[in-house]
């Protein structure tokens, strides 16, 4: 296998469409399922938000599962990843809500579900709070509420967290261990209850090597990191303090090798008016990838019951 690959291998064939399309000035990459978008009233798109280093394809079980369910729903490849376009910047989380705020609305919807998982949970919370015209509700797997995370002595995050995001503040060389290294598959293993399939860890190593994508999501995990200390991430973090007026749904995963169970949904349960915190058993910080099944039954459970869509 080369050390590169170009956009191509990000576009796995299945039961969903590819479509490119126009936002916030760049071009995104999305995996559709479902109905066909139309032109009256129609329910919210749920969209999918991947994780590091992940891509659209986490989504694989719940594209099929939630589009056999009736509803409309799709996958996109963030900024920097995939067959998305890769600029040079904006790799801060008030640009990609705007990038996601307008996915939303080029895919034809007015509103969305929002899905994240991970640092695509990180997205899901701030569109509540900072696009919340196109946000019907959030569900974010695997991420506490963004507040939790700047708590003094981030007792939430582990000791491999820590390591992950100190080994990321260093220029080029987690780029070189992603693109040349085991960097993809040591961030997988960290964070997961048990090792994923091979070919599921070398189809996002493979992703990994198309040139820029390495950078982007490690600039993206240091904006994380170093927001707080910044003029853009201040505005973000007091974003973040309003009120959530729509459903949340948060969904840890019982062995996270990122994050603690413990205290993990007090930020969210405080601000959001419709809260509902589950707890996956047997599974770790990938909850997509590890546990399928689970996620889908949570996620068409929560999506009939508290905002009516997809109810038989």
């Amino acid at each position: 296998m080369s050390d590169a690959t170009d956009y191509t291998s990000a576009l796995v064939e299945g039961p969903w469409r590819h479509e490119f399309v126009p936002a916030n000035g760049s071009r995104f990459h999305v995996a559709s399922a479902g109905p066909a978008r139309t032109h009256g009233d129609q329910p919210p798109l749920v969209l999918l938000l991947h994780g590091f280093p992940e891509m659209w394809w986490a989504w694989r079980h719940q594209l099929t599962a939630l589009s056999d369910a009736g509803l409309c729903v799709a996958a996109m490849d963030v900024r920097g990843v995939g067959a998305s376009d890769k600029p040079p910047s904006g790799y801060d989380v008030p640009t990609r809500t705007r990038d996601v705020a307008g996915v939303v609305r080029s895919l034809g919807h007015d509103r969305a579900v929002v899905v994240g998982s991970g640092t695509g949970g990180v997205l899901a919370w701030a569109m509540a709070a900072m696009q919340p015209a196109v946000t019907a509700g959030v569900a974010a797997l695997a991420a506490p509420h963004p507040l939790r995370l700047h708590v003094p002595g981030r007792r939430l995050v582990t000791p491999a967290a820590k390591r992950l995001l100190a080994l990321y503040q260093v220029p080029s060389l987690p780029e070189r261990r992603l693109t040349q290294g085991t960097g993809v598959a040591d961030v997988l293993a960290a964070g997961a209850h048990r090792t994923l399939a091979a070919e599921v860890v070398e189809r996002y190593r493979d992703v990994m090597r198309i040139p820029f994508v390495a950078h982007s999501g490690a600039e993206s995990l240091r904006w994380l990191t170093r927001c707080a200390v910044r003029t853009d991430g201040r505005r973000y973090l007091h974003a973040l303090r309003n009120p959530i007026g729509v459903p949340v749904l948060q969904v840890h995963g019982a062995h996270d090798g990122f994050l603690r169970q413990q205290d993990a949904d007090v930020d969210g349960s405080a601000l959001a008016r419709d809260f509902r915190f589950e707890v996956v058993q047997d599974a770790g910080h990938y909850l997509p990838e590890e546990a399928p099944d689970a996620v889908n039954e949570l996620l068409l459970d929560w999506l009939g019951a508290t905002l009516g869509i997809g109810a038989a």
